[in-house]
């Protein structure tokens, strides 16, 4: 994608500050100059600033997500069918690594899954924290990712090694301490090019708008959801809002545990710690010493992938099938073969 230089910084933050939005060829220009490093700090810090006073449009956001995804590394695979799931987090509530385990029992479904992560930026365990501790190797290359999804049905794409450019923006996001556009594009923005996604979102109010940069991107199917109780989560202590692109249409409901056939808990019950604390938990879960609010929640989001990957025909079924799932020892099974798996094509490559 060539990008026309359509504005300068100077003139970007002009309009941003008066309260008008870029259009998409603007977003993608001020984006392509952060990403080739003609942008200062001082600069990103104001356009980041600027775009979150205002309110990011669905046009910014999706030429942002455009030429992020141009300069990310690309794992070459079929997109159809590809999952990812995650989340943006900032939700300030210290849960454990949800999307992760969920991630791994959609795999253990059937469902060919590309997850894309990082290392914890608001909570104290973020995916690439919690698999490392649970014994995968991160560290894959582009080449590598494909050969253990094409081998396992599952990958794990660490998100600084695939996203280089984003280093400019480090150190103004690092200063400024506040959610800005850059805590919604990692989730847009996956490497393998999934064209499903369960995508959490802190926000309530952006769930449509994230929703349509989904269907602008591509995506055959997509939930966003975000619970009434501040998670980037289907939530069992409250009631979730989803907003679902289906057949190139967007449209929202809200959804309440009670209607996925599992019981409702205090948000108290899901907390996690750091990554040996929510490693336990999800083995724990997988290996059924668990039948609590932590297996209630996985429930709920790996019942969701599974939904939206195409292997259940509601959500209700979807739960179901991860019980079946976790009961039968496959989500156990499937985890073990990506710890093996990532060993063997790191210490191969070694």
């Amino acid at each position: 994608m060539t990008v026309k230089q359509s504005i300068t910084i100077q003139q970007a933050l002009s309009k941003l500050i008066s309260g008008s939005g870029l259009t998409r060829d603007e977003a993608r220009a001020v984006m392509s100059m952060i990403m080739n490093g003609e942008a200062t700090s001082s600069q990103i810090g104001a356009v980041a600033t600027a775009l979150r006073m205002k309110g990011e449009s669905k046009d910014e956001i999706t030429g942002f997500a455009e030429v992020m995804r141009q300069y990310s590394s690309h794992v070459a695979t079929s997109q159809a069918g590809l999952l990812d799931t995650c989340g943006t987090g900032g939700s300030g509530i210290h849960k454990f690594n949800i999307s992760t385990a969920s991630s791994i029992i959609a795999a253990a479904a059937g469902i060919r899954v590309a997850k894309h992560g990082n290392r914890a930026m608001s909570g104290k365990s973020g995916s690439a924290d919690v698999l490392e501790a649970l014994g995968v190797d991160i560290n894959l290359t582009p080449q590598q990712a494909a050969d253990c999804l094409a081998s396992i049905g599952i990958c794990f794409m660490f998100a600084q090694l695939y996203h280089p450019s984003l280093k400019y923006a480090a150190a103004p996001r690092r200063e400024l301490g506040v959610r800005t556009i850059f805590n919604m594009l990692g989730p847009l923005t996956n490497p393998a090019g999934a064209d499903r996604q369960l995508l959490g979102l802190y926000d309530r109010s952006r769930t449509e708008t994230i929703a349509s940069v989904l269907q602008e991107l591509g995506l055959a199917r997509a939930l966003v959801v975000s619970s009434h109780d501040g998670l980037d989560e289907i939530s069992i202590s409250a009631a979730t809002q989803i907003s679902e692109l289906k057949d190139n249409k967007v449209y929202t409901y809200h959804l309440e545990p009670e209607q996925l056939g599992l019981r409702r808990y205090s948000i108290q019950d899901v907390i996690g710690g750091d990554a040996g604390e929510n490693a336990g938990l999800i083995t724990e879960v997988f290996t059924g010493q668990r039948r609590d609010a932590y297996r209630d929640i996985v429930l709920a989001n790996a019942g969701a992938c599974i939904y939206v990957g195409g292997k259940a025909d509601t959500l209700q079924a979807g739960v179901e099938i991860a019980a079946e799932v976790i009961d039968s020892g496959k989500a156990s099974e499937k985890l073990q073969e990506l710890i093996v798996r990532t060993g063997e094509l790191n210490h191969v490559s070694g």
